[in-house]
């Protein structure tokens, strides 16, 4: 986890965005990941976007994840979507992503949408605590890294995590090829 100085994020949640803190105060405890194995670590907000953090915190960018929200219309009704992608790769949006969310177009949702629906500021957004009926579709690349770094919510601070514990989140599938390499 390169030079993080981690600590458990239940014991740091002012390093959280308020919904990523209220869904690890309630991390069920049969879940297959235990709360204290979800490390949070502050980092310099300037540096929150993937490449500038990967290079001044010595992360690999196979260890660090990207969530991108994506939106798609169907019957007049718009449909979104969380997916987890490793940063060396691209998340296959009009292809995996839109067959899934079964609309005919899909695309990135626009930042200021994004940003009022999740309550997590640009940048920062993370699979932890985003609105429970959306789809989190994790690739299958992330959870078979033994540890992934993603986003808290805010752009101060990361999460560590297992990257297992992606695809154990509530409303999370894993899906194979979900992500094209970059």
């Amino acid at each position: 986890m390169g030079t993080l100085k981690t600590e458990p994020a239940r014991a740091r949640l002012d390093l959280l965005a308020p919904p990523v803190a209220a869904a690890v105060e309630r991390w069920p405890d049969e879940a297959p990941v235990n709360v204290d194995e979800v490390l949070v670590a502050p980092i310099d907000a300037e540096l929150a976007d993937t490449a500038a953090f990967c290079a001044a915190y010595e992360v690999r960018l196979d260890e660090s994840a990207n969530c991108v929200v994506v939106a798609g219309k169907r019957g007049g009704e718009t449909r979104y979507a969380a997916c987890i992608v490793l940063a060396t790769t691209r998340a296959d949006v009009n292809g995996v992503v839109r067959k899934l969310l079964d609309v005919r177009k899909a695309s990135f949702a626009p930042m200021a949408e994004a940003v009022e629906l999740t309550g997590m500021e640009y940048g920062g957004i993370t699979p932890i605590g985003l609105p429970e009926e959306w789809p989190i579709l994790v690739d299958s690349r992330v959870i078979a890294t033994p540890h992934v770094i993603i986003g808290s919510g805010v752009r101060h601070s990361k999460i560590a995590l297992p990257g297992p514990a992606l695809g154990a989140l509530p409303g999370a599938t894993v899906v194979e090829d979900l992500a094209r390499p970059a």
